[in-house]
């Protein structure tokens, strides 16, 4: 036994070396400290850290005798832990699993979704220590098949979590029933007040052990956001796992429509995926992780029902396709990738009109993102030439039945045909990348004075501006989607502090309006809250020009002249006593 595992039990430090570890994690060794023995302890860490073999290693001391390496027998289990989802508590039993093999210590899984009654027996023959969630194991408590009274010791993971979940009334019946000698483990990313007030009631002289730093941001995780414009998602989310071409890749969404929608986009376009959400059963969940693990598949779409519990070794990288809700969730996503000091990439694609919401998320949430553009087609196809190179030049040890076939083919073909059609089979194995609608910016591209079919255009008007990252990036896509027109039939933008007017032929206007009412929800709005309108007087500065100017004058494309002359813009009716006209830009929708 090396040094480092020096104040663990023997057969506990000899199952980390077999596994591969040459030392301990911050709350891994701050949990070992003979201070730590047999005290209750609070432990805050980040999400990866290791807190599984943690608390395996915190609880080892009161279940293995005094100087012996193997498991008493027992008809009653010995330690209880418990945790909020089915998929964490079944990577927590895996977890303590190959900690205690050298113990022979049974380890019993009770979560929801499962055969209960294989459960039982499971508990009926003896286990040494359980594994559940929280209303699975009160089921089993109150049926009589769980007996909690020769509990020593007991582990709540993410128990602030579980409180979040509405768990206190399962977990106080719970931890009512285990003796008052016992000792209780707290793991909780955050201490809020429910946690203090649970700890008070169950906990003596408890030992606080935090390893988080000031700064949130995991440091194996590299951050970046990407923004894009609304319709362009999808293609952003294959042009990134394209470049990246992570062993594992984890993508997620908020609902679960949005999920199957994904899923089967992604399955469609030739990446080998699996889902994961509500709507599948515990079976398909395990299918779906155990195809990841064989990588049988090497992209997983999922809410957050997947956001806590789920551990693959291979996940690097980690998209957030739809914007997480808060800070927490968007930790705990992005703590599924840079686990146990591997390094991951969490990428979050951002909507040009929620850019200034996710920035004020990263500086709350204390995370450095790079903002970066969507790969593009050119950096993807040099990142598969250098990928295509080393694996092709990899050296490799043929057999004589593989040098025989090569000795055939350079018969009849070159070495340069060869290598071409190695080149072409390894290419044809990859989905294609996707070409951006809204590439490269627009602005830097010249607009011709006058375009062909805008003599005669009528305005319309948007209620986002400058103020909401208003950029005809976005604007253009969302406006052809929304109208169902092409870009070719969206004249002028102006965009204001807190407006973006927009120039339509008058030949398709009202094809336009229409499309853009039935788009939109039952206020006027679509999925991002945009309002869309007819303007016909056009945007605010073209109605100061026409002012300004001694005649029927107006914008290149704009609205036409009045016939008697400057048509008046914006016309002010009579002015309340006492109240100015408001001077400025019309105040934000609410």
């Amino acid at each position: 036994m090396t040094m480092i595992f020096e104040n663990l039990p023997k057969p506990l430090a000899k199952a980390l070396e077999d596994h591969g570890y040459t030392a301990l994690t911050p709350v891994q060794a701050s949990v070992s400290q003979p201070e730590a023995n047999g005290r209750d302890m609070i432990v805050s860490a980040q999400t990866g850290s290791g807190k599984t073999v943690a608390f395996g290693l915190a609880i080892a001391n009161e279940l293995l005798p005094a100087d012996q390496d193997k498991m008493p027998y027992t008809t009653s289990p010995l330690a209880l832990v418990i945790a909020p989802t089915r998929e964490l508590a079944l990577q927590v039993s895996r977890e303590l699993t190959w900690l205690f093999v050298p113990t022979q210590a049974r380890i019993a899984t009770c979560v929801g979704g499962m055969d209960a009654s294989r459960e039982r027996r499971a508990l009926q023959h003896g286990a040494h220590i359980v594994v559940g969630t929280p209303g699975r194991l009160r089921d089993h408590l109150e049926r009589g098949a769980l007996d909690l009274s020769a509990l020593r010791t007991v582990v709540l993971d993410e128990a602030d979590e579980m409180l979040d979940m509405g768990f206190r009334e399962d977990l106080e019946e719970l931890l009512d029933a285990t003796p008052e000698t016992r000792r209780t483990l707290l793991f909780s990313a955050t201490m809020p007040k429910p946690i203090e007030a649970l700890a008070k009631r169950y906990q003596r002289n408890s030992l606080r052990i935090s390893t988080v730093g000031e700064d949130r941001g995991h440091g194996d995780i590299a951050y970046r956001a990407v923004a894009v414009a609304p319709a362009d998602i999808e293609a952003a989310v294959v042009n990134l796992l394209r470049f990246h071409e992570a062993e594992t890749a984890m993508l997620f969404c908020a609902t679960r429509d949005n999920v199957r929608r994904l899923h089967a986009t992604l399955v469609e376009r030739g990446f080998t995926a699996v889902a994961l959400s509500g709507e599948h059963s515990q079976s398909e969940r395990n299918n779906a992780l155990q195809a990841l693990r064989d990588r049988r598949a090497r992209v997983c779409v999922a809410t957050d029902v997947a956001a806590r519990g789920i551990d693959l070794p291979s996940l690097s990288l980690v998209v957030h396709v739809e914007i997480p809700r808060d800070a927490e969730t968007l930790q705990h996503r992005s703590g599924r990738t840079g686990r146990a000091g591997k390094k991951g990439t969490a990428v979050l694609i951002v909507p040009f009109p929620r850019r200034r919401r996710v920035e004020m998320m990263l500086r709350g949430a204390r995370i450095n993102a790079e903002w970066a553009d969507v790969p593009t087609l050119e950096a993807i196809r040099a990142q598969d030439r250098e990928r295509l190179m080393e694996a092709i030049l990899a050296p490799v040890e043929p057999d004589e039945s593989d040098l025989e076939i090569a000795r055939s083919l350079l018969e009849q073909r070159t070495p340069e045909e060869l290598a071409a059609a190695l080149v072409r089979a390894h290419r044809a194995a990859l989905p294609q990348p996707e070409e951006m609608i809204a590439s490269g910016n627009s602005q830097d591209r010249p607009q011709p004075a006058h375009r062909e079919g805008f003599d005669d255009i009528v305005w319309f008007r948007m209620d986002v501006g400058r103020s909401q990252n208003a950029d005809p990036r976005w604007i253009l896509p969302t406006l052809c989607r929304r109208g169902h027109v092409s870009r070719q039939e969206i004249g002028a933008i102006r965009i204001s502090a807190n407006d973006t007017w927009f120039q339509v032929p008058r030949a398709i206007a009202d094809r336009f309006a229409d499309a853009v009412r039935r788009t939109a929800d039952p206020k006027g709005e679509d999925e991002n809250g945009i309002h869309i309108e007819p303007a016909p007087d056009g945007p605010r500065e073209v109605a100061r020009d026409n002012r300004r100017s001694d005649g029927p004058r107006t914008a290149p494309g704009g609205p036409r002249a009045h016939p008697g002359g400057p048509r008046p813009q914006f016309p002010r009716g009579p002015r309340p006593e006492g109240k100015p006209h408001r001077k400025g830009p019309p105040p934000k929708r609410s």
